[in-house]
This record gives C-alpha cells, structure tokens and sequence, in this order.
C-alpha cells in the first residue's frame, strides 16, 4: 500500500503553506468523508469542523448530491458556454435569481472565488465604459478585505500578510476603515457610536464618486479577515451611499452565502439588493467547483449592442457553467427547501451562541464574533490591553494541533480561530466541536482546565 504522506511531500506544493514546515511534521492526509466527518488515511475520524474551508453544506456524501451528479454523468461531464448552452446551467440560472435578493436577474458562471470577483470587477469597470463614464476606474475597498488570490481580487483586497509582495503587480484602489469594533481606531463602541466608521467611506465617496466604478465588501461578515461581524445597519448605510453618488455596490457572497450567516444571503439581513454579487464555495454543497456573478438588469442591457459598437463582455472560462457542477448546485439548493435547513438552523445558532459564552471565562480569549455558523474567536496575549500574540508564536497553529489530538479539524486565521462547521451539524456534533475547541484553546495557551479523555460521537 502507498504511503501517501510521502507521495504528498514529495510532489504537492500546498497553497497558504510554509513547506520546509509542512515537510518536517507530521501531515493528516483525508481518504474519505461521511457526514460531518472525514478520515485519515490511517482509518482515524475527525469532525469537519471548518466544512472543507468553508465549503460543504450538508455534509459528507449526500445521497440527494451523489444521485444528481451521478445522473449528470449519464448525460455529459461537459458542455462549453462559447457558443452554446446546456440544461443544468439554465436551471441553476433560474434557481439562483429565484433564492437571490430582489432585483438580481442575470447569472455569469466561472469556477471560484476569485473568478466571480474577478468578473464582478470587470464588468463594474466595463458598465462604466459602455455607459460613456471614462473617468469612473476606480473600486473602494475596506481594510481588512479579503476577495480572493488572483490579481484583480487581490488588488480591492486589505491583507497585508497576503498581499504586500505583489503590490507592484496590482491597481490601486481606495482603502477605507472596516467596521471592527474590538479594535476600532476611535474607541468607540457600539451602538453609542452610531456606526461612526461609516463616515470614512461617506469622505471617500464625496471625494472620489466621479473617479469610482463600484464599492466592493463581503456583507455582515468579513471572512478571512478574522469573522469581523459588522455592527447592524453598516450594510444598509454603505448601499444608501453607493446609491447617492451614483456607484456600483459589489456584494462579495462567496463566504457567507448558501446560509451561512442564518440566511440563504448575508445581504438579506438589511434587505440589501447589490448591483453585482458573487458567488462559489456553497454554491455545491462543497462538491465541486463553480461560481456566479449575478447582476441587475439594468447592468446586463449596458453590454447589449451591435457587434461592431464592442460592448461585448469578452471573458470567459473552459468550465464556465459545468454541466455536473450545475446539476449538484440544483441538488444542493433543492436540499435547503426539502429540509427546511435555514428553520432548522436557527435553534443550532443559539446552542452555539451559549455554548460560546463560555469561553469569555478563558484567560487568552479577546473576541468572541458570531453570525450563523460563523465564529471568529479572538486570541490575545492580555485580554485587558488587547495585546495580540506574536506571529512567529503560532497560537493558532497551537489550538489546531491541540484540536486534531482530540479528533477535530480546524483552521485559525492568525490568532483568531474559525468555527464554520456543515449546516447539517448535529446539537451532540456542536457540543463536540465546542467541548474540543474550548479545551484546545485552553490547553495550548496554558490556560489551567481538566482535560479528560472523551468518547467523542463518530460517524
């Protein structure tokens, strides 16, 4: 039997890996997964405790996706969108602006995160050119951002850890402040504050609107920036905004959509409709890869004309509208109405929510941030000043280590640890996760608890 470990170090290049470390330890290696659980190649069981990165909805092996990508296969694997059309894309298209803000009516597919930011990028800086609007090139951008890997997404993103090398590669683009309460610049808190961080983005506006295509934001909650929860009414204030200097608002769902917030989309919330918005991860069921752009009417008839007036929108992927993923978005969608997963959610988040409360007991625990099933937990080196851990510290690889000792896989951002388990988890999984989580927090910033050996609940 191969030893995979080997095969894998051998050849594999992973992505957001330091390698002479990954190379040096002891690496988990997955061969299987059922339910809301994945095991080794060695025959251990671990709960999937981030959904495959933010990605699996109903778990594991879902018999109603497995039959639909199976039936697919009977058909074709794949079919262009150059030229031609094929059934599931069409289907999935009209699913997606049925379950979308109001106001959303046309779908463009790609293949991820990063591409249907991409897209949406391109085609707010294109709107602007065929509307005869030259000057309006430019994107406003929080700090803190995060949009994806590929040049145009990392050029509106606001990570510094991620992004800084490639600075000489990018476009500029307007920063302003994110609404991170924890540590806001102004000591300010909410809901006193009245949301005075907004009026950073106002300036920018008043300032730049002429100069700016579109403001671009994941809704509610900042992902890879540490599960920053936005203070209610930030959204709505920033669309108002958009709406009153004449530019574009891009809605950044690829983490938050497909109910991870508690609703089928963060944007829902403050019933928000974005100009643009743009889709992946859940978008499968964390099955296969796909994306969407979706956009108003009014956007789409900007790009209508004669061949030779070139209003053309002239991008596109070898993948774009994959039958097979089409056929498991459908599956996966169809799931959240046969289940009734977003009612079933609510009584999960807050069994999370006071099992969470907990944790402010724990000496090195700053933030606790929640919407839905997204966690953020902050740690910090003195809770009082809000000193941060060092990087070359490693606390967040720490916890994880500590995490998969006792049967649970996670993934930190920095110091903030993640918790974004499968909609589809159960109270006793939950009860797992956060029993593991507070003991691996605990454990590895030496904090004194009783760690006791458990039978954890396996598949």
């Amino acid at each position: 039997m191969p030893n995979y470990e080997e095969l894998d170090k051998e050849y594999i290049w992973h992505p957001f890996t330091q390698m002479r470390h990954w190379l040096n330890e002891p690496q988990t290696i997955i061969e299987e997964g059922k339910g809301c659980y994945v095991k080794d190649a060695a025959g251990r069981w671990y709960l999937d405790g981030v959904s495959s990165l933010w990605a699996n909805v109903h778990g594991h092996r879902k018999k109603e996706i497995d039959a639909a990508i199976k039936s697919q296969l009977k058909k074709i694997s794949h079919s262009t969108l150059l030229g031609l059309g094929n059934i599931p894309s069409a289907q999935l298209a009209e699913k997606l602006i049925e379950i979308a803000p109001r106001g959303l009516a046309k779908v463009f597919y790609s293949d991820n995160g990063s591409t249907a930011v991409e897209v949406a990028l391109k085609i707010a800086f294109q709107y602007w050119q065929n509307k005869g609007r030259k000057k309006k090139r430019k994107f406003i951008t929080l700090a803190n951002a995060y949009h994806g890997d590929t040049l145009g997404s990392v050029s509106v993103g606001g990570m510094d850890l991620f992004h800084k090398i490639y600075k000489p590669l990018l476009f500029k683009s307007i920063k302003v402040r994110s609404p991170y309460c924890y540590r806001c610049a102004d000591n300010k808190a909410y809901p006193s504050c009245k949301i005075y961080c907004i009026a950073e983005l106002r300036l920018a506006l008043l300032e730049n609107s002429a100069d700016v295509a579109a403001l671009i934001v994941e809704p509610i909650v900042q992902a890879a920036a540490g599960i920053i929860v936005w203070p209610k009414g930030y959204l709505k204030a920033a669309a108002a905004l958009c709406k009153k200097f004449n530019v574009l608002l891009i809605a950044d769902e690829v983490a938050t959509g497909f109910g991870r917030t508690g609703k089928m989309f963060a944007c829902q919330y403050e019933n928000v409709t974005p100009d643009i918005m743009a889709l992946a991860k859940g978008i499968t069921g964390g099955y296969l890869p796909l994306a969407a752009t979706l956009t108003t009417d009014e956007i789409y008839n900007a790009f209508l004309g004669d061949y030779a007036q070139k209003k053309t929108f002239f991008h596109g992927h070898t993948y774009t509208g994959n039958p097979l993923a089409a056929a498991a978005a459908l599956a996966n969608i169809a799931l959240f109405e046969k289940e009734e997963v977003l009612k079933n959610l609510r009584p999960k988040i807050e069994f999370l929510r006071n099992g969470l409360s907990k944790f402010r007991e724990l000496a090195h625990v700053g933030d606790i941030r929640q919407k839905g099933t997204m966690v953020g937990i902050e740690l910090v080196r003195n809770k009082k000043t809000k000193e941060p851990y060092g990087w070359e510290e490693k606390i967040g690889i720490r916890v994880i280590t500590e995490a998969k000792k006792r049967g649970v896989i996670l993934r930190p951002l920095g110091n903030v640890l993640v918790l974004m388990p499968p909609l589809s988890i159960t109270r006793a999984e939950l009860k797992t996760l956060l029993d593991v989580t507070q003991e691996s927090i605990a454990s590895a910033s030496s904090c004194s608890i009783s760690l006791q050996q458990k039978n954890y609940v396996t598949p």
